[in-house]
């Protein structure tokens, strides 16, 4: 695995670039050599963040881990990076054996490659909500209120807009680009 390493307010000494080599190195078993991992280190409010992002055959695996020292914020990114993986592999795998004895129990059988499969999506609830007009401002209090990551609103022109809380503590609004 190739690793790029770039550094945003924050200096990159060699021990944080062994530190980076020797963590994501332990992952190698689970890419080829072309794959490219990039990392980001920067400093963030006075913490250090630690960004891993990783394109796997058109999905990005990406964590993002926030600390007050710039080696445990490393160190616990590479270890959720690690737990993804792990999840994202095992929801292949899964998938292709379902395939295989779907196929054999109407008499054929598959032989696909697991990592042409792709993984199963499982929706395990769905909600409808009445959307009611709000500025931005109030649909910023409303997801204060609710306690939740997003809030979906029609803003005052008629847009389908979605409020979200942002990893500083801040708000953030997606608004549909629509001609």
């Amino acid at each position: 695995m190739k690793i790029i390493i770039t550094g945003k307010n924050v200096s990159l000494t060699d021990a944080i670039k062994e530190r980076i080599n020797s963590k994501l190195s332990k992952l190698d078993k689970f890419f080829t050599n072309e794959t490219t991992a990039t990392v980001t280190l920067k400093k963030e409010n006075g913490k250090d963040v630690s960004e891993i992002n990783i394109p796997v055959k058109g999905n990005l695996l990406r964590v993002s881990e926030r600390q007050d020292n710039l080696f445990s914020a490393i160190d616990t990114a590479t270890d959720k990076l690690e737990r993804q993986i792990r999840k994202y592999r095992t929801k292949i795998r899964d998938n292709k054996i379902h395939t295989i004895m779907k196929n054999i129990a109407e008499g054929g059988f598959s032989e696909e490659k697991i990592d042409e499969e792709p993984a199963e999506i499982r929706i395990v609830k769905k909600k409808q909500l009445l959307l009611k007009p709000m500025d931005d401002e109030e649909a910023c209090m409303q997801l204060d209120m609710i306690d939740h990551s997003f809030f979906i609103y029609e803003n005052t022109n008629g847009k389908i807009c979605v409020a979200y809380k942002r990893g500083d503590g801040n708000f953030g609004i997606i608004e549909p680009d629509i001609e």
